[in-house]
């Protein structure tokens, strides 16, 4: 497995490699990709790290786990490469932002862009058996994505944090709440989404108004 993580994310969560619990993550991940179909790809497991640098992330978009299928994962919460059929939760982000920007639907779901830009896109476990949603969710993942959250919260301010469904809302507690924006809804997904409380929150417009009064670039959602 090629797996390495960006230099100033390496300097605020290198200890949680040293710790036990990271050991034991390591070897059950080493040997569900030697054994199973796992996603994604090694080398891009820690890619949220890779694209958004701690000290350039603005915003912090927390997923559960990757997608599952062949071809979709890309270590991005809610991103699939382009060329892959969009899931109903992006097809669901898109319609919202368009509702809230106007902003034209994407033709693809790559969401690097949005990376490159200052969106963490993490998801709190970061590998997953194939056709197996949540099947690495036990693994420790979240006490290392955990500690990625809390270190953000305690040296960086201003930033947002978008909480989407009851999983990610329940990390809200890792967050200093008096110097960031959190923006909390239901999950994008249909079976979410489609009962109210997702469309119609202006989540993005907010997110751009708080960057532009603490002196950011807004985000080019």
């Amino acid at each position: 497995m090629n797996v390495s993580i960006e230099q100033s994310w390496l300097q605020h969560l290198g200890g949680e490699f040293k710790k036990p619990y990271f050991e034991r993550l390591t070897d059950a991940v080493r040997e569900e990709y030697r054994h199973q179909k796992c996603f994604p790809p090694g080398r891009l497991i820690f890619n949220a790290f890779n694209l958004c640098p701690f000290d350039k992330v603005k915003v912090v978009i927390i997923g559960q786990d990757p997608y599952h299928e062949p071809g979709q994962a890309m270590g991005l919460s809610f991103s699939v490469p382009e060329g892959i059929t969009m899931p109903p939760s992006l097809i669901n982000i898109f319609k919202e932002i368009h509702d809230d920007l106007g902003n034209p639907i994407p033709k693809d779901g790559d969401l690097s862009r949005w990376a490159e830009q200052g969106v963490l896109l993490l998801n709190a476990t970061l590998t997953v058996r194939a056709h197996q949603a949540n099947s690495h969710q036990k693994l420790g993942w979240d006490m290392f994505t955990d500690a990625a959250i809390q270190a953000l919260s305690a040296q960086r301010d201003h930033l947002v944090y978008m909480l989407w469904g009851g999983y990610a809302r329940s990390k809200r507690y890792l967050i200093n709440q008096q110097q960031n924006l959190i923006l909390e809804s239901v999950h994008p997904s249909p079976l979410s989404a489609n009962r109210g409380g997702w469309f119609g929150q202006h989540q993005f417009s907010k997110c751009n108004e708080y960057l532009k009064k603490n002196e950011e670039d807004e985000i080019r959602w």
